[in-house]
């Protein structure tokens, strides 16, 4: 069990943070009757410093915090794939997000569906990417539950049976509450928290770690023995030729599907103008930095003895922070990654409540609500999408989520080329990419079931056999049937829509202080 001065402080930072929630009235809105796009992106006023915190709480989870050092500590050097993932990520961000908040700005769109629908004329293309959305993103709120169960589990801060529950369900409450009434603020302002913890935390458990295990060298040397006698097989911390495609494709293609889930892009059009996306993406290469100190701690992890229960190699650091951390330096760990799953988890509920509301209840089943219905309506959507990630948490095996998610990382990259190829290019046919996307989500969806949902696949290339992200042989796939169909489509003659509607540029709302930007 935790010792009391670390559960005070742990209690200490998630109080305080939940608090700070209900302060979310600092993001003011402004003088105008409640919208959908006030609920769900803030007014678009949120400048760079706010989007920097934001996006980084947003991308970097509880669940990654715990995961990445936990795949360290089991699989040696391929955890350290989300490290390259990350640096590719920040230059497709700089490029992609910027011309998309202006596509966005320029339609009046909320969700990165009303873009598709206006940019390729195809209803039907905007309601599947709005589906996959959906589905991509409600495992993902259930998984920021798991990281928090995960680090008061290790913590001895969850207590067995229903108390353990229902505080897990108490700490969710306050999230739900405060997003519920200030909506995109609220996780806006837990994110400057949780940046602010978490960097500190991390960089005081390194240091912790290093000096306990003597430096660097002896780290790494204890925990290539310790991956020797008890871990997976082929486990090391030396990549091997044969690991080369797979590190690859999984750093690839996951830096190409995180940049079209719906919780990224909702804190993105949360922006202030284009600019703001560029300065902030230019400094969120910091947070690779945190991270790749994460991976470093399950090294450490590897190298002080941490025992993980079986097949919760995520629990290690949490662990190893009990074993080798003061207590109240524990607590403030502990409580740093609980808040890390407040902002991504609101950001997520608000993201499939929006997706919902704007392009599945609005057009389809009440095309004449205002606003203020849709507002109304997205409100409750997000507490039921929190309500649900609770329910499947209590009713399911954790490994089922993790499945799930697995899942959602294939599906969604299966819109990579109606959101992104279509920012640069209009010859590909709308119906050729709605076909290409029911292919790519069968193919993703088969290979991730047959091969006992792991997150590659073997693939056959000129007579060898070479193992890569299924998410990326899916997106090949889709590629291919996209390519080969457009010519022939529009051979045939067969419309490619409705086109891009006529839109008057909106003037930009005033910010909350600093300068205001024009949309170029």
């Amino acid at each position: 069990m935790i010792e009391p001065m670390g559960a005070a402080t742990f209690v200490a930072v998630l109080g305080c943070t939940s608090l700070l929630a209900f302060a979310a009235r600092w993001f003011r809105p402004g003088p105008e009757l409640p919208t959908l796009e006030g609920w769900a992106l803030a007014d678009r006023r949120f400048g760079t410093a706010t989007v920097w915190f934001l996006l980084g709480g947003t991308i970097y989870t509880a669940y990654t915090f715990a995961a990445l050092p936990g795949l360290v500590y089991g699989t040696g050097s391929l955890g350290f794939f989300a490290l390259p993932y990350t640096v590719i990520v920040y230059p497709l961000a700089f490029v992609l997000l910027p011309k998309l908040w202006r596509e966005a700005r320029r339609g009046g769109h909320i969700t990165v569906a009303d873009y598709v629908r206006d940019r390729h004329g195809s209803p039907g293309l905007a309601l599947v990417v709005a589906i996959t959305g959906v589905l991509a993103t409600m495992p993902y709120i259930a998984l920021q539950l798991l990281g928090i169960r995960a680090v008061l589990a290790a913590g001895g801060l969850y207590p067995r049976g229903a108390a353990g529950d229902l505080a897990l369900v108490g700490v969710f409450a306050f999230l739900a509450l405060a997003t519920y009434r200030h909506g995109l603020r609220a996780p806006a302002i837990i994110s400057l928290a949780k940046g602010t913890a978490i960097f500190a935390s991390v960089l005081a458990v390194t240091a912790v770690v290093l000096h306990q295990l003597g430096g660097p060298g002896p780290m790494f040397d204890g925990a290539e023995r310790a991956l020797a006698a008890h871990g997976a097989p082929g486990a090391s911390l030396t990549l091997g030729p044969g690991m080369f495609t797979v590190y690859a494709s999984l750093a690839l293609g996951s830096a190409m599907a995180l940049l079209m889930y719906p919780h990224v892009l909702t804190a993105a059009f949360a922006a202030r103008g284009p600019d703001t996306l560029r300065r902030a993406s230019i400094g969120l290469p910091a947070w690779t930095g945190v991270l790749g100190l994460f991976a470093l701690l399950g090294v450490g992890a590897l190298a002080a003895g941490v025992r993980a229960p079986p097949g919760a190699a995520e629990a290690a650091v949490p662990l190893l922070v009990r074993e080798l951390m003061p207590a109240a330096l524990t607590g403030l760990v502990f409580g740093a990654l609980a808040v890390g799953a407040l902002v991504p988890a609101a950001i997520m509920s608000i993201a499939v409540a929006t997706l919902f509301v704007r392009n599945i209840y609005a057009p389809y089943f009440h095309p004449t609500s205002t606003p203020l219905h849709q507002m109304r309506i997205a409100r409750l959507v997000s507490l039921v999408a929190k309500v649900g990630a609770i329910v499947f948490v209590f009713g399911l095996r954790d490994q089922d989520a993790i499945n799930l998610q697995l899942l959602g990382g294939v599906w969604i990259l299966q819109t990579f080329p109606a959101v992104a190829i279509g920012l640069y290019s209009r010859r590909l046919h709308p119906r050729a990419l709605l076909t290409g996307w029911a292919a790519g989500m069968v193919a993703g969806t088969v290979l991730v079931v047959r091969s006992g949902f792991s997150s590659v696949a073997p693939i056959g290339v000129g007579g060898w056999e070479v193992s890569a992200y299924t998410a990326l042989i899916a997106l090949a796939a889709n590629l291919l049937v996209v390519a080969a169909l457009t010519p022939v489509l529009d051979r045939l003659g067969v419309p490619r829509g409705a086109g891009p509607r006529p839109r008057t540029v909106p003037p930009v709302p005033p910010p909350l202080g600093g300068r205001t930007e024009t949309i170029a």
